[in-house]
């Protein structure tokens, strides 16, 4: 992950502008066009990654709120791509809030987009840096939105794998869900090279590019989830996690991910 101070260096690739290459945007530079065509050359299946990613993302967050989720915390949200996860949620419940959280700059000058929620729900932008989160959880912005006593979907969909160990992601993840009450998820997805060496090659590419990238193994991804009860289907790909379709057995080696949704209790 790029810090906020080099978000707006347009000659380094920056994560969140890679991700709005892979899903069609067109909010990127050079640099992250050519870092995407380099990952594409070593898994020429990475957008297919990512675009089953956000499609897991916006089932997920339809699913809870389906069953009872008034309150959603996105981390990492990335350059707005119809449908955002506020349309998910306020699709099924109207009242529903969401806080987004980035520090891409670029992030930032498309906030407004992410803002245009219902009129009976609220929708926010925070703009701050997961490795700092208490940064996130004391924002006037989150805390003017969020009842942080009522359940919140924390969201941290294809992020973490861009913190490697010596940040503490595990401890991240953990802070993040300290600081939310009994009823709550967290809504999770991660790069893994289990299922295939090309997704490892990706992070390479990452890194060679300047960004952070660490794929990890399933029991590694599971670790994100101590102490929280994983619901139905429990640890699975994010193409299999209640897919509105049957996926092909083709795409299991394709999307190499990791997805989750667990409840505190």
């Amino acid at each position: 992950m790029t810090t906020d101070d080099d978000a707006l260096n347009v000659n380094t690739a920056h994560t969140a502008r890679v991700y709005d290459y892979y899903l069609g945007g067109k909010d990127h530079f050079k640099a992250d066009r050519v870092a995407g065509e380099h990952a594409e050359q070593v898994h020429p299946h990475v957008r297919t990654s990512a675009l089953e990613n956000r499609k897991f993302m916006l089932r997920a967050v339809r699913h809870l709120a389906g069953h009872g989720v008034r309150q959603f915390l996105d981390i990492g949200t990335g350059i707005p791509t119809e449908p955002n996860l506020h349309q998910a949620a306020q699709e099924v419940a109207p009242a529903a809030r969401v806080v987004y959280v980035d520090n891409d700059r670029l992030v930032l000058s498309h906030a407004r987009a992410l803002m245009t929620g219902t009129d009976e729900g609220r929708t926010t932008y925070v703009h701050a840096d997961v490795r700092q989160p208490d940064s996130i959880l004391t924002a006037p912005e989150l805390l003017d939105t969020l009842d942080l006593s009522q359940p919140v979907a924390v969201s941290v969909i294809a992020l973490a794998h861009f913190l490697d160990d010596p940040q503490d992601p595990f401890g991240i993840v953990a802070e993040l869900m300290g600081a939310v009450p009994a009823g709550s998820y967290l809504v999770m997805s991660h790069a893994t090279a289990d299922f295939g060496p090309e997704m490892g090659e990706v992070a390479r590419v990452y890194r060679e590019s300047g960004m952070t990238a660490q794929v990890r193994t399933g029991d590694e991804f599971a670790r994100f989830f101590t102490g929280l009860d994983l619901i139905d289907p429990g640890i699975t790909t994010p193409h299999r996690w209640h897919p509105d379709i049957d996926p092909s057995e083709a795409m299991d080696g394709q999307v190499q991910f990791y997805a989750g949704v667990a409840r505190k209790n």
